[in-house]
């Protein structure tokens, strides 16, 4: 399929008001949860970086979950010749189904253990880009989230009830610094830098702040505003640094959002007169 010419490979794509669609049913199929080699921003004999699509499980999560992104990294290493080897990769980190960017998995036993123990300290860089239903101030967000917040759904403790007792020993502390980037038409494209990892960590605090990501399908029970349509949640991982396993060296990588994340930032700009 093609849009405007561009040939398209995202099935998020979110296809602006007027573009030419075209599609070749004669063409050549891709195989399912297959990756492009442009999707590994990096890899060696320790671990490998990947840029996650939107709409691909990280790992399974129930018997019979196919084509995840370990699943295809995994065979893209295996594919590309000379340099890949047919063994498990080591889950140290996950980002959500619909959310797309940078995740790195360990490729041995070592790299794992530690590349585990720089998350459950909080030494990992992890910036992501979101669009956030209405105007947005900076902020730092420190909450203790629990997986039931009173109403089945995850949250901060004392947000949506009012807190009766100490802190829960099972809720986590959680720290979000959020920073705007630039105003669009009724939302805007905002910084988050992760100081704590949880869970739908971003998603929450933006939701509890007033501003729920645009796409956003759970966290959005108790925004009364105007809602902006997409398909998924418009939340992107960014930027990931880590320190090396192996050579103590220090790790940064960036990747820019995917065509439907930059489709959805062109349609809010604001225009000029």
């Amino acid at each position: 399929m093609t849009v405007d010419g561009e040939r398209c490979l995202d099935p998020a794509l979110r296809v602006p008001p007027g573009a030419v669609v075209i599609v070749d049913e004669r063409a050549a199929k891709l195989r399912n949860g297959a990756l492009p080699e442009s999707a590994i921003a990096y890899f060696d004999r320790d671990l490998v970086v990947v840029d996650k699509p939107a709409g691909m499980l990280s790992v399974a999560y129930e018997p019979g979950d196919k084509d995840t992104l370990a699943d295809c990294t995994r065979a893209l290493l295996r594919r590309m010749r000379g340099r890949g080897f047919d063994r498990a990769l080591g889950v140290v980190h996950r980002l959500d189904k619909d959310t797309s960017g940078l995740i790195v998995f360990a490729r041995t036993a070592d790299a794992k253990r530690i590349l585990a123990a720089q998350f459950r300290a909080h030494d990992i860089e992890r910036v992501y880009h979101a669009i956030a239903h209405g105007e947005v101030a900076a902020k730092r967000i420190e909450t203790r989230l629990v997986t039931d917040r009173g109403d089945g759904i995850r949250g901060s403790y004392g947000h949506f009830r009012r807190p009766r007792g100490g802190i829960p020993p099972e809720a986590k502390r959680s720290v979000t610094h959020v920073q705007p980037i630039s105003p669009l038409a009724g939302a805007t494209l905002v910084e988050c830098r992760l100081e704590t990892g949880r869970q739908h960590q971003i998603r929450i605090h933006l939701s509890e702040l007033g501003h729920p990501l645009v796409g956003e399908r759970v966290y959005i029970r108790d925004y009364a505003g105007p809602k902006i349509e997409s398909a998924r949640p418009m939340l992107h991982a960014r930027v990931l640094g880590f320190v090396h396993p192996r050579t103590g060296q220090r790790m940064s990588f960036e990747r820019e959002a995917p065509e439907d994340f930059r489709a959805m930032i062109e349609s809010l700009r604001p225009r000029r007169r």
